[in-house]
């Protein structure tokens, strides 16, 4: 069974596919965020909201200025894309390797803050109910019972990913302000634009039901404030170079997530 995607025109929540290499040189940029929606992470300041704070107005800054002008008339600085003639079709493949993926980059997530060599510092983020990776298994379990579809191995822009974020971690203590822009944009991307993409596949694929992927025990925007105040916490001890290490990486932030979505719109270099 195939279906029309509409997540081409704004659900991916970082960006367009990346390369495997995660380095990129400012000259690249507009050639490769173009149909971002991370907008719905990091959302336009409401008129008359003071926005304080670390998250809301550096970490914020670097992102909107990765959208383009069509998403952010006011901050984005990325050219707009001619939409395509015809919208990708979606299948259920495409989604299963979206959340195999998915998983193997939320399991290195949860690994790392889990290691014995980033305490206490990352301790905060341990168990904090924004962990995805045991419901991704009963998903993933799910469509190849329900579709009849081989487990995909994990593919490229997931391996790559996973990757990345251990090489973060292999530095050490050092390394944790450049480690938490991948955590809060990764984990936050998903309680907002992810939540949309959820909906959507759902609609077209899953005869409306939802998956575990898209489900939280308690209250999700209060799960959500704790783990930004944690963020903040840390990030009023850092030092104006710390600060900028993680502002810094914004851009391979976006295209560790966008690699991964790039599934549901036609991606597909990323698995075997």
């Amino acid at each position: 069974m195939k279906v029309i995607s509409a997540i081409s025109a704004a659900a991916l929540v970082f960006g367009a596919p990346h390369t495997n290499a995660f380095t990129i040189t400012t000259s690249q940029r507009k050639s490769f965020i173009s149909s971002s929606s991370s907008q719905l992470n990091h959302a336009p300041a409401g008129v008359g909201v003071e926005m304080t704070g670390f998250i809301d107005t550096e970490l914020r800054g670097a992102a909107m200025k990765l959208h383009t002008r069509a998403q952010s008339p006011k901050e984005g600085e990325v050219e707009d894309k001619p939409k395509p003639a015809e919208p990708y079709v979606t299948t259920h493949l495409d989604y299963l390797k979206f959340l195999v993926d998915s998983q193997h980059v939320y399991q290195a997530f949860e690994e790392i803050v889990n290691m014995e060599g980033m305490s206490p510092e990352l301790s905060p983020f341990i168990d904090t109910g924004l962990e995805r990776a045991e419901p991704l298994e009963k998903d993933i379990e799910f469509m190849v019972s329900e579709y009849n579809i081989e487990r995909p191995e994990v593919g490229s822009f997931g391996e790559s990913y996973a990757k990345h974020m251990r090489d973060i971690a292999s530095k050490g203590k050092e390394a944790i302000p450049e480690f938490m822009c991948h955590y809060y944009n990764y984990y936050f991307a998903h309680t907002a634009g992810g939540r949309m993409i959820g909906k959507k596949m759902a609609s077209l694929l899953l005869d409306k039901k939802t998956l575990e992927f898209y489900k939280w025990d308690g209250d999700l925007n209060e799960v959500k404030a704790t783990v930004k105040g944690s963020i903040e916490n840390m990030a009023a001890d850092w030092s104006r170079e710390e600060k900028d290490m993680c502002i810094n990486g914004t851009m391979d932030a976006f295209r560790g997530g966008g690699g991964i979505n790039a599934y549901l719109s036609g991606g597909k270099m990323g698995h075997h």
